[in-house]
């Protein structure tokens, strides 16, 4: 009975060196969860074929995709002042609340520019709006999560209108990257002092 088991056990084991190697490679892999889906009344805003859109972002890793946003140059231009491109590209399953240039502007122009020069209250500032987890539209509705930089962030809401921390807006939400979820949003997230 023994010698029959083993014998059937080196048998399957034999049949599985069969397989071609090519095959294997190209056998699919399991996806953590379903495709993500943009919502918000924002997304309309991003291209729907080519650089920048949802399509070339998800090929990506975060950083990368979003030097495809004109409307995401200045979030770009702080992650590089920062030092922070290699972190949220090698980053894996990560959450990314990223302001747009009106969201910046929104900050008194010589604060700005004092927040720019000073690397470590930008990055203090900037890892504020990364989540160490994937953070989807299910969990929005009465979320709270924990930062990079260390305090939590809460988000409100229901089907394609969500706030951040009761004041930003998610205007497109769910933008998937090769690394990372995107929530585009209408303000600078300050974390608390």
């Amino acid at each position: 009975m023994t010698t029959d088991r083993l014998r059937g056990a080196a048998l399957a084991a034999a049949g599985a060196l069969l397989v071609p190697l090519p095959l294997l490679a190209a056998a699919p892999t399991a996806q953590a969860g379903p495709a993500l889906e943009p919502f918000g009344p924002g997304c309309s805003a991003l291209p729907t074929s080519g650089a920048g859109s949802p399509a070339a972002m998800a090929d990506q890793p975060v950083a990368t995709a979003s030097a495809e946003q004109p409307d995401l140059s200045t979030l770009v231009s702080a992650v590089k002042k920062a030092g922070l491109v290699d972190t949220l590209n090698n980053a894996d399953g990560i959450t990314v609340f990223a302001p747009t240039n009106d969201a910046f502007a929104k900050i008194p122009e010589a604060q700005l520019n004092e927040i720019l020069n000073d690397q470590e209250q930008l990055k203090k500032i900037l890892t504020y709006h990364v989540v160490g987890s994937e953070v989807t539209v299910d969990q929005l509705p009465d979320g709270r999560f924990k930062t990079l930089e260390g305090a939590e962030l809460t988000t409100s809401g229901s089907g394609d209108s969500f706030k951040v921390n009761d004041s930003a807006t998610i205007l497109c939400g769910d933008v998937a990257t090769s690394n990372a979820v995107v929530h585009i949003i209408d303000q600078v997230l300050l974390p608390p002092s």
